[in-house]
């Protein structure tokens, strides 16, 4: 992996506070980019320094911009000097673990040397200490502490999935629990910032919502949020703005004289199916 361009803090801090939501979770950034700052410059001036712990818990529910922060973290630490490269490789418990005795060790190290210089962002983590004491995933766990231990200077580990599962996780091992003292807690999208992602996709794609859309959208976001646990966030806007723009596609092909205002414009009719708009107008 190459080393990226080292980048400038204040932009990187710029970025971060562009983001949607997450305002407990940029606290914890900003806060956490001021410690790492005076640290090094305590050791610039020869002052005693405790050791930092820079690896992360990241809990939440799918969507909640998880990944996106981890690899603005990379960047983060690669900017200021903890990091000699500031890349990110994603994992799950499939990239670490074999079938075979011996063979995990051997698969997590493999992507241990991938991570080096950077982030390993470990997602939905505890998967490798819920299978029983005859899991090959322990063996992972034991394979990372080690390289967590020995290369200090040189790999951040993050980890994430659901609050709860973490929490059990974190606790299913001493080695874990030492390592891992750093927790951002990603809440939920409300509706709005929710409204905010949509807009926000649709403007880099080209595209806006008329009056009427605008309302669909928000009563869809809000029944989704309430009564559908699977939805997923910002994954699930996603998913809604491609449905639409799948469905305005289909109903401007049937127009032989396509205007461009009508191209970027989504209605009412793109967001749900006509029987859900329907009841939507009847309520």
């Amino acid at each position: 992996q190459q080393e990226l361009p080292r980048e400038n803090i204040e932009d990187l801090k710029k970025e971060l506070n562009s983001y949607i939501g997450l305002d407990a979770v940029k606290k914890e950034v900003e806060s956490l980019i001021n410690l790492v700052t005076i640290y090094g410059l305590r050791r610039e001036h020869g002052l005693p320094t405790e050791d930092l712990s820079l690896h992360m818990v990241f809990s939440g529910n799918p969507g909640t911009g998880k990944t996106m922060v981890a690899r603005l973290m990379s960047r983060i630490y690669h900017a200021l000097g903890i990091l000699s490269k500031g890349h990110l490789v994603e994992v799950d418990r499939s990239s670490l673990v074999a079938g075979y005795v011996g063979q995990t060790a051997i698969k997590t190290q493999e992507v241990i040397q991938k991570a080096m210089g950077g982030v390993l962002f470990i997602d939905e983590a505890y998967a490798l200490s819920t299978r029983g004491p005859q899991d090959y995933g322990q063996e992972a766990i034991e394979t990372l502490l080690k390289a967590m231990e020995d290369h200090r200077d040189d790999l951040i580990v993050i980890v994430a999935g659901y609050t709860d599962l973490m929490q059990d996780f974190i606790h299913s091992n001493p080695g874990l629990e030492s390592r891992f003292n750093r927790y951002l807690y990603f809440e939920d999208y409300t509706v709005d910032e929710m409204m905010g992602i949509f807009d926000m996709r649709a403007k880099k794609a080209g595209y806006r919502l008329d009056e009427g859309a605008r309302e669909t959208l928000k009563a869809i976001l809000k029944e989704e949020s309430e009564h559908n646990a699977g939805f997923g966030n910002a994954r699930g806007v996603r998913n809604l703005f491609e449905q639409a723009v799948t469905r305005q596609a289909n109903r401007l092909a049937l127009d032989p004289d396509i205007q461009r205002d009508e191209l970027i414009l989504l209605k009412k009719e793109d967001l749900a199916d006509e029987e859900k708009a329907q009841e939507e107008t009847d309520e």
